[in-house]
């Protein structure tokens, strides 16, 4: 069992930039693949971001450009840098990690970017 703590997130005015943390509890070379989801009211979660244990990223079309996935392999750490938030970046944002053939989730934290 893999437990995500996610971190970093809040309220922030449209332009402005957020980094998200993810730290998990165990090393994250025993997870093929991390990543964000992020859920906003009323839709279904959809996929922001994913890092693979080789270092391939891939990216939502909506945020390319503006968001990076990165990982702190000594602290076991994703981050999410979002810059030029948008209002409609507004959602709850989840880690995630898949270590085959389990999927972990993390409790989900709150963005809120203002116009």
């Amino acid at each position: 069992q893999v437990q995500l703590v996610e971190s970093g997130g809040g309220v922030v005015q449209a332009g402005e930039a957020l980094r998200l943390s993810c730290a998990a509890s165990e090393s994250i070379f025993s997870i093929n693949v991390m990543g964000w989801y992020r859920q906003a009211p009323g839709k279904q979660r959809e996929l922001v971001a994913t890092l693979s244990l080789g270092g391939t990223t891939n990216y939502a079309d909506s945020v390319k450009g503006r968001f990076t996935i990165s990982r702190d392999n000594a602290n076991d750490t994703v981050y999410l840098q979002m810059s030029s938030l948008k209002p409609e970046d507004t959602a709850v944002y989840f880690c995630y990690a898949n270590r085959w053939p389990s999927s972990f989730w993390g409790q989900g934290i709150q963005v809120t970017v203002s116009s």
